[in-house]
């Protein structure tokens, strides 16, 4: 039974990490054949789990707190491929765009973006608030896009 499949389990919404967690501690205890887990961010209130039979998936959720249901049949490796690269955190910001930041020094000052790395997943604003505009570069995952608005030079 060397031929793994994927599994959807469906679970109570922002607990799929304690599902995905107690899977994994049953499957180690009882010796299931469980190869993998995955949580993807993007994929609310499910957990995608890799075995070779949906039977052992079952098992492994039995008595598992917020873990709902398998559902019926089996995806491949290519539904799933997308989850498995991750977004750069610049992604839908543009220059011009107003954000504000999230943490750092500068918490919850509004900016304008001035310049987009993507390879390195930061940007460069000046704060609207600063007496002097001072380019000031922070990662990516440190804003949030308030308006897409691009400016005209």
């Amino acid at each position: 039974m060397s031929e793994t499949s994927i599994y959807v389990v469906k679970t109570t919404a922002n607990q799929e990490r304690a599902v995905a967690n107690l899977v994994a501690q049953v499957a180690r205890k009882e010796k299931l054949d469980i190869r993998a887990i995955l949580v993807p961010d993007v994929l609310k209130g499910y957990v995608l789990v890799e075995a070779s039979a949906p039977e052992i998936v079952e098992q492994a959720i039995q008595g598992v707190p917020h873990a709902r249901s398998v559902i019926k049949g089996a995806s491949s490796f290519a539904e799933i491929e997308h989850f498995l690269t991750p977004k750069p955190a610049v992604v839908g910001i543009s220059e011009g765009a107003i954000v504000e930041l999230i943490s750092g020094p500068f918490k919850g000052e509004m900016a304008r973006v001035k310049r987009v790395d993507i390879a390195k997943e930061e940007i460069t604003v000046e704060l609207f608030e600063a007496m002097v505009p001072i380019p000031i570069t922070v990662r990516g995952d440190h804003v949030r896009v308030l308006s897409k608005e691009e400016t005209q030079r």
